[in-house]
């Protein structure tokens, strides 16, 4: 017999702005814990000296993490000059000094090299595992962390301010970068040293900042009896798949893992029809929902829909 769960069968995805200070472990606990949820991940770790949004599934939305983990992400990031720290943030020991301060015209100059798809190696002190262990608990134990260059999509970088010893630059990036490598490579290219000395991100796919929840905020709702106000619908991650309206009958088979038709009309509405992955023989992914509510994660594909993904709530 299945052991039962603790908690209750909460559902949902909560847009939470982590402050300072928090670990992304530390934070989906803390919420788990304030909403009484049998389950919880987050999607994409945020290092606990930087702050902003990191959105946390609950129960069954916790099977579209991995849609949020390819998701673009964005960042406010400040970058001191003249110090280069082996963590490459302010946690870090410095390892070098430099007395080059770029100017702005300087910056200006250097950042479109590191627009569009760029090689970047991982900071040593990063969540990577080597030989089956973090990267940061080697480095942390005195080892000599070697790590491999990445291939990494920078999508923008924009200057917002530049001071004589620091400046202030908004990224948008695909999965897989680190800004603080990004911070690094930036003050070599200007013939410097440099360290993130304060990170934000600001968006994670749909969810932004400006929409994000403090966790004073959350407890006092849900000390309300009002937790249900600060979760999103399961299906905020999956804004970008394409959703079916299904009838109760096809709920049934697709709640069972039964496949179903997929209608031709709505193929070609959606222009599924003549897709290059369906040619190619690739499944397109399909949010099939009932009355509003989403009920599963289809593929389509052969003019059927294959229930893959099935949302028990």
């Amino acid at each position: 017999m299945a052991r039962k769960r603790k908690g209750n069968p909460v559902h949902g995805w909560i847009n939470f702005n982590k402050p300072y200070g928090m670990g992304s472990t530390q934070a989906v606990g803390k919420l788990r814990w304030l909403m009484s949820a049998q389950k919880a991940g987050h999607a994409g770790t945020l290092d606990p000296l930087a702050s902003g949004v990191l959105p946390i599934a609950l129960g069954e939305a916790t099977k579209t993490v991995p849609f949020m983990m390819d998701a673009a992400k964005s960042y406010e990031v400040e970058i001191t000059w003249g110090e280069h720290r082996d963590t490459l943030d302010a946690e870090g020991v410095v390892t070098a000094t430099s007395d080059v301060r770029p100017s702005e015209a300087q910056i200006l100059t250097a950042l479109p090299q590191f627009i569009g798809e760029i090689d970047q190696i991982p900071p040593k002190y990063s969540a990577i595992k080597v030989d089956g262990k973090r990267a940061y608990d080697l480095a942390r134990a005195g080892q000599d962390v070697i790590l491999k260059s990445r291939r990494v999509r920078i999508d923008d970088i924009r200057l917002i301010s530049a001071g004589e010893n620091a400046a202030r630059l908004f990224v948008d990036c695909g999965k897989g970068t680190y800004i603080r490598s990004l911070a690094a490579d930036l003050a070599d290219a200007l013939g410097t040293a440099g360290y993130v000395s304060q990170l934000v991100r600001t968006r994670v796919g749909p969810f932004k900042i400006d929409a994000a929840l403090g966790l004073d905020f959350i407890e006092q709702s849900v000390h309300k009896a009002a937790a249900d106000q600060v979760l999103l619908a399961v299906e905020t991650a999956l804004d970008d798949i394409p959703a079916l309206a299904i009838t109760k009958l096809e709920q049934d088979d697709v709640k069972q893992g039964r496949a179903i038709a997929l209608p031709l009309d709505f193929a070609k509405h959606m222009s599924l029809v003549d897709r290059p992955e369906i040619q190619d023989g690739k499944p397109v992914l399909i949010l099939v929902k009932y009355e509003g509510k989403a009920v599963a994660l289809c593929e389509a594909s052969g003019g059927t829909l294959y229930p893959k993904r099935v949302f028990m709530m």
